[in-house]
């Protein structure tokens, strides 16, 4: 079934912005990109799915390996007690020191899931053969391990699940530009334009599209 996710903006970078655009998804692949108005008119039996904000590609976690193994991803039945960001430094330290498998196993999977809140399609690797279990959470959360040319280098401070916190832009945050025939990763976020999703202000992603599935929606 075809769907249209239409929003008062698409970013696709590397080509124009559209005003009142949308992106119409096919399976896992992107169909079209364009005018909401034509892109409508051309697929009339398709889903539509409007959003507010701006529509663009799923972004790219460069520290997801700090957020999987130096970061406890607290359960929400430990809120009270441990609160809801991820734990780093002594914090994790002092859980880590008696974590069996499964309770690690648990953070891992509640970090990924975190992930597609924040709008990530793509996390930065490789995740090899010295982790098994955590190569085969990354597999099974659908999330697409980018393999960067040169090792991602550990940074200074808190591991952040906001990929935008390291500071880059939209270019250098998604996995790509959407692209005719790409694979359908998008990320919608509740801002009037590109200006709003930098600095510290506020950028709620309300949608996180994976292959051409909704894994994420806020509202």
């Amino acid at each position: 079934m075809l769907t249209i996710h239409a929003a008062p903006l698409v970013l696709p970078v590397g080509a124009a912005a559209v005003a009142d655009g949308a992106v119409v998804v096919d399976g896992d692949r992107i169909a079209g990109i364009g005018l909401y108005a034509v892109i409508a008119a051309a697929h009339p039996a398709a889903r539509v799915r409007r959003w507010p904000g701006l529509i663009a590609p799923g972004l790219r976690q460069d520290r997801a390996r700090e957020l999987l193994t130096r970061c406890y991803h607290p359960d929400p039945r430990e809120a009270d007690e441990l609160g809801e960001l991820p734990l780093w430094g002594e914090g994790f330290e002092r859980i880590a020191a008696t974590m069996d498998a499964a309770r690690r196993a648990g953070s891992v999977r509640r970090g990924l899931q975190r992930m597609l809140r924040h709008g990530t399609t793509h996390v930065a690797g490789p995740f090899g053969a010295d982790d098994p279990a955590l190569r085969t959470a990354v597999s099974r959360s659908g999330l697409v391990v980018q393999v960067a040319s040169s090792p991602v280098p550990v940074r200074e401070g808190v591991p952040d699940l906001d990929p935008f916190a390291a500071g880059g832009d939209l270019a250098r945050t998604t996995h790509g530009p959407l692209t005719l025939g790409g694979r359908a990763d998008l990320a919608v976020f509740d801002v009037p334009d590109e200006a709003a999703l930098y600095g510290d202000g506020p950028r709620p992603c309300v949608a996180t599209v994976l292959a051409g599935r909704l894994v994420h929606r806020a509202r």
